[in-house]
């Protein structure tokens, strides 16, 4: 759990310092800091949904979805 919470603060810490020395403004980049992990997460939701859709129309694919299991 602790390398998960430091993984997660070292995220916020590079989407924060990234946007910030993209735009220059403080403002912009706690916004972008809180909003794209939310919005990453609900893609991941979808990703994973759908993969294994897909795996089954396309045997080819589905060699990546075994190892893409948790």
């Amino acid at each position: 759990m602790a390398k998960t919470a430091s993984f997660g603060i070292l995220h916020l810490g590079t989407a924060f310092g990234v946007t910030y020395a993209l735009t220059g403004d403080v403002a912009i980049a706690g916004a972008v800091t809180f909003v794209e992990p939310m919005v990453n997460t609900v893609m991941h939701y979808f990703h994973d949904k759908h993969w294994d859709r897909i795996a089954q129309h396309l045997p080819r694919l589905a060699l990546f979805s075994r190892f893409n299991r948790a």
